[in-house]
């Protein structure tokens, strides 16, 4: 009793063909198969390692500890 055969899992498919209609079933399986293969680009885009900044491009920022002190300064 507490599996199913192939004779329920056609039953019950023939009953969502019926419910839901072969149109709506389709469009959905697009739906579902563009969401997939943009996930699976976004995976493939996320390898790449974070740019990292140049030495002068960090000389030109200031630093946390900086601001950090900045801050103690105006209080």
């Amino acid at each position: 009793m507490g599996s199913f055969s192939i004779w329920h899992w056609l039953i019950v498919l023939v009953i969502v063909v019926l419910v839901f209609g072969t149109k709506r079933l389709t469009s959905g399986a697009k739906d579902l198969g563009s969401a997939v293969k943009e996930f699976k680009k976004g995976m493939r885009e996320d390898d790449t390692p974070p740019a990292r900044l140049s030495d002068e491009s960090r000389e030109r920022e200031p630093s946390r500890d900086t601001q950090a002190e900045r801050d103690r300064e105006t209080r």
